[in-house]
């Protein structure tokens, strides 16, 4: 793996969409300008929030050689290659490398639940036929697959993966890999809900909705806890962040009706930032009624809200 994986915050950039549902690239340079002036540390195109499920795998390598045009070398581009099919996946990944992408975001093969042994050899399947680094999506809602300490230590081992996005609700499987691998994983907090948690015992970034609703915002945070070590400024920060993470995740907390995390995404950016359209179905646009207490705290946090 000769590329290093990034440290900080990262914003998953979204794909753009216009009102036919058909893709809109033109859109993709202002959201990433946006970003990037935002203070972004990196990218990760073709995420859970680039809607990836919605593309066939030649729309996703258009979405992903756009956003790396528009990005030009200014950030690490932790690119999402994931697919269930292992063969598609390394096709992904090489086509990803190939583009100039400097490390790879893959989620487990979703749906069939594969074995953690299964599951295990797609890593080391796809790590064989790359050079630059992957990081490992541990996503058990969305996947059913769950790798324990042991598993991501093991592959970690034989240099299979290089990272691991945390998106669990549990702030010790994130310290449990840290204290494992001495931080030598590079571990980032994948859900908003442990961030701030996930932070304080070391990870060594940030990669989910508030990043990439609100960067600045959420580096605000990061760097009162990664770089200052100032508890007091980060609890204060995060007094101003948490109730937007509540309503994003007020639908996938409590397992039923809410908001959905990602048209509150959406709906976030289009206030805040240039147009990106509206998700695809069957993901809707965000319920009005959730809108003016979104917008302000959008604006406590110091954004200007376009609202209509």
């Amino acid at each position: 793996m000769a590329k290093p994986l990034f440290r900080g915050v990262c914003a998953s950039t979204v794909t753009p969409f216009d009102r036919r549902g058909e893709l809109d690239l033109s859109l993709l340079p202002a959201h990433i300008d946006w970003i990037l002036g935002e203070g972004a540390d990196a990218i990760s195109p073709l995420g859970s929030s680039g809607e990836f499920p919605v593309l066939e795998c030649d729309d996703r390598k258009r979405v992903l050689e756009a956003a790396l045009a528009a990005n030009n070398g200014r950030v690490p581009v932790v690119a999402g290659t994931h697919h269930y099919s292992t063969k598609l996946t390394i096709e992904l990944s090489k086509h990803a490398e190939r583009a100039g992408a400097d490390a790879l975001l893959i989620v487990p093969p979703y749906y069939m639940a594969p074995t953690p042994s299964q599951t295990m050899d797609h890593y080391r399947r796809i790590a064989e036929s790359v050079s630059i680094p992957i990081v490992l999506y541990h996503n058990i809602p969305l996947t059913y697959v769950n790798l324990n300490a042991d598993h991501l230590c093991r592959l970690f081992e034989e240099k299979a993966i290089g990272g691991v996005k945390m998106s669990n609700p549990e702030p010790d499987r994130i310290c449990q890999l840290l204290q494992r691998t001495n931080g030598e994983l590079f571990v980032y907090a994948g859900l908003d809900t442990v961030a701030f948690e996930g932070l304080c015992h070391g990870a060594h970034g940030w990669i989910s909705g508030i990043p990439s609703m609100v960067p600045r915002a959420a580096k605000v945070l990061y760097e009162a806890i990664a770089v200052k070590g100032d508890l007091a400024a980060a609890r204060r920060q995060w007094q101003q962040l948490a109730p937007l993470m509540r309503i994003q995740f007020s639908s996938y907390l409590a397992v039923g009706e809410g908001t959905h995390w990602f048209s509150v995404m959406k709906a976030v950016l289009n206030m805040v930032g240039p147009p990106v359209g509206d998700p695809q179905p069957p993901v809707l646009p965000l319920q009005p009624e959730f809108r003016p207490a979104i917008a302000a705290i959008l604006r406590k946090l110091g954004y200007a809200v376009n609202e209509s």
